[in-house]
């Protein structure tokens, strides 16, 4: 390949929208390694404007000349070829969004929320209007899964993703599981490290995960599937006595996004469950991200790498505006999102094994009763422990695979039994059935 001579070379004008923790590490880096960049791609690329709501906001080493407060700066001027959205929300970047794309303008987004339910609009907006919009930022922080996905696995018929996609959730459940705390207590220790927002909501609660997973299914399986499609739960009621169990149990607790494609149809889902503690996924600490994809033509590749931070997300960020500038036109992902017709099936016709630990009077024949109901719904009882006397005896199973809304049905009637005290904890155990062993 020749080099480009000083003649092909040409400036590309990088707009912003948002200039946070995320944009200014953006913007240190596209400036900081303007001279590889160029050489590599064989153009200069010139950033500004930068969209803020609050000028007055010092930003150390970004010139106050290229900050503006006025949204058509960025999105309507034609001498900006690429916009990069770093400001979140819905209301307005989707406007803004669509008017760049409508102009022929490229867009490198990290909005999780506003792919997982805009996604497929948007990227025929890019594709009808000459331009490139990618998204890695949007899933997994500095971790290249949607890259991987898109291309490296592009023709692997991928059978599951199964992924620590929330690195909040992580580090929390990594503590707890260290005996570092209660819930509460590690909660206030991440937001002191500034792993948990100051409203940690839609991470505790499992919001955050399944935009991600929405996302993640809907590449890896060629389909469409929206946040509304994802199931999720989150660990905001989880208690320290059952990660000890699980522990007890040779189990870790992770909270999961686990996507799945059989018969057609694909399944997407976020919940906490018990992870062996030999699989892959249970070593994954801290704050980190891991994702671990199966396809028939590879097994079992796993990445790992941290999932958030403004350095770590600005990578990700960098790399799809390289991508951009330095690769001809009509990349692989203007059809990221395309619908191949697959189905998103019902929760309750998938399949998992479970966790359940229940208070029960101790009296002859509980365990019988609480095991004929499993039975009767065809479900299997593989590990019992019973411990406690009185009306505080604990009781916990862990049941073999699976239908969902079997375990539903039983649960159901489980908890109407007299001799159970209170509401039982279920969870899920990553095994047989759900998303490797």
């Amino acid at each position: 390949m020749r080099n480009r001579r000083a003649s092909d070379r040409r400036s590309v004008r990088i707009g912003l929208l948002g200039c946070g923790t995320v944009g200014q590490a953006v913007v240190r880096t596209l400036t900081g390694s303007a001279a590889t960049i160029e050489r590599a791609t064989g153009h200069r690329l010139e950033v500004g404007p930068i969209l803020v709501r609050d000028p007055s906001k010092e930003r150390p080493g970004i010139d106050p000349a290229l900050i503006t407060t006025d949204p058509a700066a960025v999105i309507e001027d034609p001498s900006v070829t690429l916009v990069v959205e770093v400001m979140g929300g819905l209301d307005p970047t989707l406007d803004h969004l669509r008017t760049a794309l409508r102009r022929g303008a490229s867009v490198v987004t990290a909005n999780k929320q506003l792919l997982s339910r805009h996604g497929p609009e948007l990227l025929a907006m890019a594709e009808q209007a000459g331009g490139e919009m990618r998204f890695e930022a949007s899933a997994c922080g500095a971790v290249p899964v949607i890259k991987v996905l898109r291309e490296s696995l592009l023709a692997a018929e991928v059978t599951a993703v199964t992924g620590i996609v929330n690195g909040t959730t992580n580090f929390i459940l990594t503590e707890m599981a260290k005996g570092g705390g209660g819930y509460d207590e590690v909660l206030a220790r991440a937001q002191a490290l500034g792993y948990a927002e100051a409203d940690p909501t839609e991470d505790v609660g499992g919001a955050d995960a399944a935009a991600k997973m929405a996302i993640l299914s809907s590449i890896a399986f060629h389909a469409r599937v929206h946040l509304d499609d994802v199931p999720y739960e989150g660990i905001d009621r989880l208690q320290s006595e059952d990660i000890e169990r699980a522990a007890s149990l040779g189990f870790v607790v992770k909270l999961l996004g686990v996507a799945r494609a059989d018969d057609g149809s694909i399944s997407v889902r976020v919940y906490p469950a018990l992870v062996p503690r030999g699989h892959r996924l249970a070593s994954v600490g801290g704050a980190d991200n891991a994702v671990l994809i199966e396809s028939r033509a590879t097994r079992e590749i796993m990445l790992v790498g941290p999932g958030a931070g403004g350095d770590e997300t600005a990578s990700a960020v960098v790399a799809d505006v390289l991508a951009i500038v330095g690769t001809p036109q009509w990349s692989f992902l203007h059809n990221a999102l395309v619908d191949s017709g697959r189905s998103v099936a019902p929760a309750g016709e998938t399949t998992s094994a479970f966790y359940v630990r229940m208070s029960v009077a101790d009296r002859p024949g509980v365990l019988a009763r609480v095991a004929s109901v499993f039975a009767e719904e065809g479900l299997s009882i593989r590990t019992v422990v019973q411990s406690g006397s009185g009306d505080e005896a604990s009781l916990v199973l862990i049941l073999h695979a699976g239908l969902e809304r079997r375990m539903e049905a039983a649960m159901a009637r489980v908890r109407a039994l007299d001799d159970v005290r209170g509401e039982p904890v279920v969870l899920r155990v990553l095994g047989s059935g759900e998303g490797g062993s």
